[in-house]
């Protein structure tokens, strides 16, 4: 830290912050307090109270749907399609159904095709979570008439999409910003999948993973909070247990049991990037029809309708199919037949841009491939110690994880929705494989790949700010420019002119003490109407702003975004001293450091056969050998 008038060994500091940060779309945050953030998670709350009834007002409207669909009565009681008698005539149903979800497309929102998940995420990141009004009543219903009609969807997805909307739509009703917005749609979304499957941790993980792109205790704890009301509502509205009842407890397997479910976790792999590429293969195929989208559900619908007559377990929701699977109580004839009709009664439906979730199917499709792995290892490998039930729950959860590349979601997610814990390492390991296949093999996932065809990046990686990490004392220039408040405004301007290089747009007195007075602009400063006698000290108009010196580099930068300000003074809590100057060039720094950490690839111990030396960082050796400078 330079003396008060020692001006001449002051460090230059270049333009102001704050155009950059707007150059790059960055704008500071408001500060958050607790208050604020009870106020958020209470109206995250009231999202998953509203989302947990429209849930079960979504499983009455698609029974409803079913049952006048294929059986002719008014009821809302549950039956599955697959124990119809219409013959023939069940190939029209779903195509009718598709034909109704183009029209409501067409003339109410486009908004509603697709699968939930990859249109919250594109609100998200691209539109300040913004998700039309309309979309909280139009895709619920939609996905009713999609679904009741024998589409082979899962009801997850809509109540994702309806969740997130409601939560957007509140938020877009209040003066909050952005990103609380973003939270409560991701609360609303997650509290649906919450309430349909009374899974809460899953759900949160489903944030963390798919919505948020991030780990806070602002977003968190209302997410968290809206997962377990959600997770009540389950409780209350539909029924308590898991919901994929499996019998008995699975048994710890052991390690040669561990490799095998290893094993069908990279097979799992593999089959969920090829399903990626054949539903995205089929939407293009649609997108190539020389017809109006609005018919492209329908016609998806007719393929639905003439693979529900043949396999009739393929129609609907489908969720007893799950269970059954988990249960052992299919032959490998039907399964073998659910596995390949599912798939291809999907994509073909996904494809065509109707509405409807992937989850159900996802699983349905992991959990009969898993079961066929596991009776092929059976058959070859008795005594390999894998169960069917287990190998099928490993299955539709690594087909997931492979699939979306939600890791946790897809490990937690099985182990609520069957409460058997002791299946945690065989998923771990599974869902692990599977993750490692996609993430090699395919760049975008199930989720993300319709967006990034429109130009949306989605991040992948979740690490720690580095601006939170550092202190504002550690970035700081010890031997900053500070002005004494005693200099006269000529004395100063004088200095300035035979210091070229030097352009800051702000400069920081203080007192003969060093104790930090405040801040002048160089605008004020060079102004022709003040007495250039009279002391700089005069001329402080500004308040004084000054960080502590154990602030964050994050709380600095939003404070010389707020203010305008190109440099900050680091000050002591105790004395009011000035301790240092920060400067956006110091910040530049840290990052700079933080970016070699990842790339700098540098041995700090050299082992050599003929014994070792040690290469201290930054220093160098010179021996007969030529070592080279590290």
């Amino acid at each position: 830290m330079t003396s008060a008038k020692n001006l001449n060994n002051g460090i230059p500091v270049s333009v102001a912050l704050k155009p950059t940060l707007e150059s790059e779309n960055i704008r500071p945050r408001i500060t958050e307090d607790k208050k604020r953030l009870l106020r958020i998670s209470a109206l995250a709350i009231l999202v998953a109270a509203c989302i947990s009834g429209i849930a079960k007002l979504l499983i009455y409207l698609i029974d409803l749907v079913s049952n006048i669909a294929f059986y002719g009565r008014f009821s809302v009681e549950y039956i599955s399609p697959a124990a119809n008698d219409l013959g023939l005539y069940v190939i029209i149903i779903p195509a009718v159904g598709g034909l109704i979800v183009g029209l409501m497309a067409l003339y109410g929102s486009k908004a509603i095709r697709g699968h939930g998940i990859p249109e919250a995420m594109e609100q998200v990141l691209t539109n300040q979570s913004k998700i039309k009004p309309s979309i909280t009543y139009l895709k619920p219903l939609s996905s009713a008439i999609a679904i009741g009609t024998g589409g082979p969807f899962g009801a997850e997805g809509p109540i994702i999409a309806t969740g997130g909307a409601l939560g957007s739509t509140l938020g877009q009703l209040l003066k909050i910003t952005h990103n609380e917005r973003k939270i409560l749609l991701a609360a609303g979304a997650t509290a649906g999948m919450s309430a349909i499957f009374g899974t809460p941790i899953a759900a949160i993980f489903l944030a963390i993973e798919l919505l948020l792109f991030e780990f806070s205790p602002r977003s968190i704890i209302p997410v968290a909070l809206a997962c377990i009301t959600g997770a009540a509502g389950h409780h209350l509205l539909f029924e308590e247990g898991p919901v994929f009842p499996m019998e008995g407890i699975i048994a710890m397997p052991s390690n040669i049991a561990l490799a095998y479910y290893s094993a069908i976790g990279l097979a799992m792999g593999v089959l969920s990037v090829l399903t990626t590429k054949i539903v995205y293969y089929v939407e293009d195929g649609f997108e190539k029809l020389p017809i109006h989208w609005m018919w492209w559900p329908a016609i998806g619908g007719l393929a639905v309708g003439v693979i529900g007559f043949f396999a009739p377990r393929t129609l609907g929701v489908g969720y007893e199919n799950i269970t059954d699977l988990l249960t052992g109580d299919m032959t490998v004839q039907l399964i073998f037949s659910l596995c390949i009709l599912k798939f291809l009664s999907w994509a073909i439906a996904l494809g065509s841009g109707t509405s409807g979730g992937t989850l159900a199917p996802l699983l349905t499709i992991g959990g009969a491939t898993g079961s066929l792995l596991g009776s092929a290892v059976l058959y070859f490998f008795p005594e390999s110690g894998i169960t069917i039930p287990l190998a099928a729950l490993v299955g539709m959860s690594a087909m997931f994880a492979g699939a979306s590349r939600a890791l946790l979601t897809s490990i937690i997610f099985a182990l609520e929705s069957t409460s058997q814990a002791n299946a945690l390492l065989p998923l771990l390991a599974a869902c692990a494989a599977s993750y490692i296949i996609s993430f090699f093999i395919m760049k975008n996932t199930i989720m993300t790949e319709k967006i990034a065809r429109r130009g949306v990046k989605t991040p992948y990686s979740y690490e720690p700010d580095i601006l939170e990490k550092v202190t504002a004392e550690q970035a700081a220039n010890k031997h900053g420019l500070v002005l004494s408040e005693e200099n006269s405004i000529q004395e100063v301007r004088d200095w300035l002119s035979k210091e070229q290089d030097y352009n800051s747009n702000y400069f920081i007195i203080s007192d003969n003490a060093g104790a930090f007075k405040g801040i002048l602009s160089s605008s004020n400063l060079f102004s022709h109407h003040h007495n250039p006698e009279s002391s700089i000290g005069s001329l402080i108009k500004r308040k004084h702003i000054s960080v502590s010196t154990d602030s964050s580099l994050r709380t600095a930068v939003e404070m010389m975004a707020k203010e305008n300000i190109d440099v900050l003074p680091v000050v002591s809590s105790d004395d009011n001293n000035i301790v240092g100057v920060l400067s956006y060039k110091d910040i530049i720094a840290t990052y700079k450091h933080g970016i070699e950490e990842h790339e700098e690839m540098l041995p700090d111990i050299s082992l050599r056969r003929n014994g070792m030396r040690i290469l201290l960082r930054g220093q160098k050796f010179f021996t007969s050998r030529s070592v080279k400078d590290k």
